[in-house]
C-alpha cells in the first residue's frame, strides 16, 4: 500500500515536492490554510486588475525548464514567457535613468557610457559570474545540505577564496561609479543579505541577471503556480484549501498524522513547506530542533511594505520593472540589518506588469506593485503605511516626471502583520533566512527532522535558500530525502 504524505502549504517548494513524490508513487495531499493555493506567490484580483502578491521576478529560466523536464514536460506546456527589454530600469537621485537591456553588448555599452573602462571590467566579472553559476546552479544547490563535504569539489576548491571575500568588495574592484556599483550589488538582495555580508561566490546572481535575462510569464508569476498545480493534479496530488494545521501528531518520536481544522488525519509522512519556525510550534517542546534563541540569532532576509495600486490611466517613463536607487543604499541596508528601524529614506521597487501584459489591467489603466524592503519584526500600523506610501509616490512622480496621485483608483497594502497572519511568517519576514557565509548549505536548518521520524521541511528557511528557483530546487531535494528514507 502506498505511503500517504501530507504537505503543509502550497507555495513553490511544496508544489515542487508534491510533484516529485507523486511521480514516485506516493499518495500526496497538500493542505493550504488560505482560500487559494500559491503561498507567498498568491494572486490578487481587484476591479479588473491582477497582481502577483509576492514574487515578481522570473530569473534563472533554466531552473524552471529543468523542473518540468523531470516530468517529461516543458514550461511552454503550461505557460508562455517573454524576455523583457529593458529587463529593468534604474532611477537615480540626479534624475537620470539607466535601462538594463536584454543582451550583454548593450549592457556593456551602458556601463562604458557611465565609466570609461568599465565595459572591459564587466566582461571579466560576468565571465567569472557565469563560471560560478555553472558550479552553483548546475551542481551545488542540488545537494541536500546534510554535510559540509557537499561543498568540496574540484571546482569549488578553486573558488575557495570567493567564500571568504564578499560581493561588495568584489564589485568595487571592477567599477567605481556609484550608479554601477548599485546595479551590480542589486541582484544579491534576492539572497536576503547585504552585499558586504554575502560571499563573493554569489556573484553568480549577476550572470542570472545580465547573462540569462529577466522574463515574464503571460498572466504573471501566478501562471507558474497554476502550471505546477496542473502538473501535480495530473500526477494524482490532492489539494485541500481553507485547511488550518494546528498540530503535527506523533507517537514514539514518529509522525502519525496531523490535526487539520480540529480533526485528526492519519499520515505516514509529513512535509512542511510552511514557515519552518511556525511548523515547529505545531510540535511538542521536546520535539523541536531549534530554540527561540536559535531563530532570534539568525540573520533574516527583509520583510516588505507592499502596495498594490490601480491607476486609471497609462503611466509614462516606466518599464515593467523599476528600481528607485535615488537614496543612500548603505544607509537603508543598515536600517534593515544593523539597527533595525523604519528606514528614513528608503529605496523602493515598482513593477507594472500591464506595461507588457495588457491582461493584468483594464484597458487604458496600469497596475502598480510597489515594494519597500524593511527589517522584519517592526511595528506595523496603518499610519506608517500611509506615511511611506506618500514618501515613495512623491519621489515616483518626480523621477518619472508625471502626476499620478489623482489617478489612483485604489491602494491595498500588505506588511509585517499580514505576512504573520497570512503566511505564519517568523517576525513577518518576506524572503526567509539570508544566505550569509554562516547560513549557507549545511549550516541552514535541515530538510529532515533530527528528532521526529518522517517529518521533513522545505522552502526558503532551509536549503538552498530564498527565491523562487531555490524553492523549486528545495522541493526536489526534500523529496529525494523522503524517498531515500522511505
Amino acid at each position: 500500500m502506498s505511503q500517504e504524505i501530507a504537505i503543509i502549504g502550497s507555495g513553490f517548494s511544496s508544489l515542487s515536492a508534491a510533484c516529485y513524490l507523486a511521480q514516485a508513487g506516493k499518495k500526496v495531499t497538500v493542505f493550504e490554510k488560505n482560500e487559494s493555493i500559491g503561498g507567498r506567490a498568491s494572486q490578487l484580483k481587484m476591479e479588473g486588475f491582477t497582481f502577483d502578491m509576492g514574487p515578481s521576478w522570473y530569473w534563472m529560466p533554466d531552473v524552471f525548464e529543468r523542473f518540468f523536464a523531470d516530468f517529461g514536460k516543458k514550461t511552454s506546456d503550461f505557460y508562455t514567457i517573454d524576455k523583457l527589454n529593458p529587463a529593468y530600469s534604474v532611477f537615480f537621485k540626479d534624475g537620470s535613468k539607466i535601462d538594463i537591456a536584454n543582451n550583454l553588448n548593450e549592457i556593456f555599452n551602458a556601463f562604458e557610457a557611465e565609466e570609461e573602462g568599465s565595459a572591459f571590467a564587466l566582461k571579466n566579472f560576468i565571465t567569472d559570474a557565469k563560471s560560478n553559476y555553472n558550479v552553483a546552479i548546475k551542481d551545488l544547490v542540488y545537494r541536500p545540505g546534510v554535510s559540509p563535504l557537499e561543498l568540496i569539489t574540484p571546482k569549488t576548491i578553486l573558488k575557495l577564496g570567493q567564500f571568504f571575500s564578499n560581493v561588495s568588495k568584489d564589485v568595487r574592484k571592477k567599477v567605481t561609479n556609484p550608479k554601477l556599483i548599485s546595479i551590480l550589488e542589486f541582484p544579491v538582495l534576492f539572497l536576503g543579505a547585504k552585499p558586504s555580508d554575502t560571499p563573493a561566490f554569489y556573484n553568480f546572481m549577476n550572470y542570472a541577471d545580465f547573462g540569462l535575462g529577466t522574463w515574464q510569464p503571460k498572466g504573471g508569476m501566478y501562471a507558474v503556480i497554476k502550471g505546477m498545480h496542473q502538473l501535480a493534479e495530473s500526477l494524482g496530488v490532492q489539494f485541500k484549501t481553507n485547511s488550518t494545521i494546528s498540530k503535527i501528531n506523533t507517537a514514539n518520536n514518529k509522525v502519525v498524522g496531523i490535526t487539520v481544522n480540529n480533526t485528526f488525519r492519519k499520515f505516514d509522512i509529513v512535509l512542511s513547506g510552511a514557515d519552518y519556525h511556525h511548523t515547529e510550534t505545531l510540535l511538542e517542546e521536546k520535539e523541536k530542533q531549534y530554540s527561540e534563541k536559535y531563530w532570534n540569532n539568525k540573520t533574516f532576509a527583509p520583510s516588505s511594505l507592499l502596495f498594490y495600486v490601480g491607476f486609471n490611466k497609462k503611466l509614462k517613463n516606466i518599464s515593467h520593472h523599476n528600481l528607485f536607487f535615488d537614496t543612500d543604499f548603505e544607509k537603508h541596508a543598515g536600517e534593515i540589518y544593523d539597527s533595525p528601524k523604519w528606514p528614513s529614506d528608503p529605496l523602493f521597487y515598482a513593477n507594472f506588469t500591464s506595461v507588457t501584459d495588457s491582461s493584468t489591467a483594464p484597458q487604458g489603466c496600469e497596475n502598480g506593485f510597489f515594494l519597500i524592503p524593511i527589517a522584519p519584526g517592526l511595528e506595523d500600523t496603518q499610519a506608517l503605511r500611509d506615511e511611506y506610501f506618500n514618501k515613495i509616490i512623491t519621489r515616483f512622480q518626480k523621477l518619472t516626471k508625471q502626476d499620478v496621485v489623482n489617478n489612483i483608483k485604489f491602494i491595498k497594502s500588505f506588511c509585517v502583520k499580514d505576512f504573520v497572519e497570512k503566511y505564519n511568517s517568523y517576525k513577518g519576514n518576506a524572503y526567509g533566512m539570508a544566505n550569509t557565509l554562516l547560513q549557507t548549505a549545511f549550516l541552514r536548518p535541515k530538510l529532515k527532522s533530527k528528532k521526529v521520524k518522517n517529518l521533513f521541511f522545505t522552502g526558503q528557511l532551509t536549503v538552498p535558500g530564498p527565491g523562487v528557483p531555490p524553492a523549486l530546487i528545495s522541493g526536489k531535494l526534500v523529496s529525494g530525502l523522503i524517498l531515500k528514507n522511505n
